[in-house]
């Protein structure tokens, strides 16, 4: 076994600038590259089901298909939250970071030369295992190398990546796109955005090598991490692929693949909670306050995917406005991450240097976004047709609480366990709260089609966030030492 790199408090000031600073820069670049991978699937889909082309395009249900391949995907990215924190926590914390932006941006290069429908589905969860591996990691890192003082600010302002890679691979993909068709590539020019972003993801997962290397504790054993991640992600990609093939043959509906991987899932969480009980760690890793945050944070996973998911479609059909303009409307909950991650982070730092406790922020924050969402829910419900600039208001002013909230109980999270362990905690932490981004989705498309409404579901998720701020109330927070 090798021992985990060390991970001593980095001097606020050296002579090349101040290194925990570097190190937002490096992982904020890690989440652009990340999210922009996996959110190009969605528009490189939607271009073959429009242009009837490739092996989505050409299929007879090519939205089911579509749809099918995503879903997948996101089933892999969640089955390895533990494991990459898991094993971060036993060979290093860099090298796992390192590891899965090489890993994905190989993957992502593959998924553009491949040729067949298995072996696209293949790559993409393969794409989603290495991905996995990247948050807990991520956090991890922040919470050790950044002063106590600016740690929240840290998990913030790095998370806010995610909104930036969300809008580069929605608006950069059909430019790739329009690129390759402008080289006569034709019914190819798919290819061609997995290609150019596997490229970028390669040069960011170099350049955190070089910073690590340089900045961070020296040399990288990149060697073990990878072997072991091959190790665990072998057979979860052949449990995702016999479930793709099952579904595939049997016809089955989103909604039953959905109800597969959530119970894939289940029996993956149940495994690791057994094996947990019977170690010491079981008593901070599965300790009464964290598991209320694990359970809990389900609700942020749910909003965030249900919002993510069918908000373009919402605002379309209520509104009855263009494809363009509904994206365009629901543009603003995304892009209110920009400014609600760190904003979030640096008031929940306010807080602690003042004495206080961040746990007052996230029960309000959750507090206020709730009630935002049900703002939304009776803008939707009357049955007249709503203005696309109330619409957009709604989900900027809600998206600013929601990502605002998200830092403040990572950084709870992170103060419940010992730092040797802070990489298991957000594995755990994503692992268990994912089954709401897998039950969102299904879930609010059926109630939309048994009710003839989106007010319903819209209501549900506003209901289930508000839940979640009376779990918070019975956690007991502990506030770390300020340097």
């Amino acid at each position: 076994m090798s021992a985990p790199s060390p991970t001593p408090f980095l001097p606020t000031r050296t002579t090349g600038g101040t290194p925990y600073r570097g190190l937002w820069v490096m992982l904020l670049l890690g989440w652009v590259v990340s999210y922009a991978d996996r959110t190009l699937t969605g528009p490189v889909v939607s271009w073959m089901i429009a242009n009837e082309v490739g092996f989505i395009g050409e299929a007879t249900d090519p939205r089911a298909l579509g749809g099918l391949v995503g879903s997948l995907f996101f089933t892999g990215y969640m089955l390895t939250q533990y494991p990459g924190g898991r094993l971060g926590d036993r060979f290093g914390h860099r090298e796992m970071i390192v590891v899965s932006l090489l890993w994905a941006a190989v993957m992502t290069a593959v998924s553009g030369l491949v040729v067949g429908l298995i072996a696209f589905v293949g790559a993409r969860v393969l794409t989603g295992l290495g991905e996995g591996v990247f948050y807990s990691n991520d956090r991890t890192l922040i919470l050790t190398h950044t002063p106590p003082r600016r740690r929240t600010l840290g998990l913030g302002v790095v998370i806010s990546g995610l909104s930036i890679g969300l809008t580069a691979g929605i608006i950069g993909t059909p430019l790739l796109i329009s690129w390759g068709s402008g080289m006569n590539l034709g019914d190819e020019a798919w290819r061609v955005p997995f290609l150019v972003f596997a490229v970028v993801s390669a040069i960011v997962g170099f350049g955190c090598w070089a910073f690590f290397h340089r900045k961070l504790g020296g040399r990288l054993r990149m060697g073990p991490p990878l072997l072991r991640l091959l190790v665990v992600s072998a057979p979860l990609l052949a449990a995702v692929l016999l479930l793709f093939v099952v579904a595939e043959k049997l016809r089955w509906p989103t909604w039953a693949t959905a109800l597969g991987s959530g119970a894939l899932a289940a029996v993956v969480i149940a495994v690791i909670v057994l094996r947990l009980r019977r170690t010491a760690e079981a008593a901070t890793l599965l300790g009464r306050d964290i598991v209320i945050v694990y359970i809990a944070y389900t609700a942020i996973l749910w909003n965030l995917w249900f919002f993510s998911f069918w908000s373009v479609e919402i605002v379309r059909e209520t509104a009855n406005s263009s494809l363009l303009a509904a994206a365009l409307t629901a543009a603003f909950n995304a892009g209110a991450g920009i400014l609600g991650f760190p904003v979030g982070g640096w008031l929940a730092d306010r807080a602690l240097r003042r004495g206080q406790g961040r746990k007052p922020l996230l029960v309000s924050f959750t507090v206020i976004y709730s009630l935002l969402v049900f703002a939304f829910a009776l803008s939707i419900s009357d049955g007249e047709k709503p203005s696309l600039l109330l619409l957009g208001a709604l989900l900027f002013v809600s998206g600013l609480f929601f990502n605002a909230l998200q830092p403040i109980a990572q950084g709870i999270t992170g103060d419940l366990v010992p730092e040797s362990q802070r990489g298991s905690a957000f594995g755990l932490l994503n692992l268990i709260s994912e089954i709401g981004a897998v039950a969102s989705p299904v879930v609010s498309g059926v109630l939309r089609d048994v009710t003839g409404s989106w007010a319903v579901g819209t209501w549900v998720a506003g209901g289930i966030m508000l839940t979640s701020a009376v779990l918070y109330l019975f956690v007991r927070e502990r506030t770390p030492a300020l340097a």
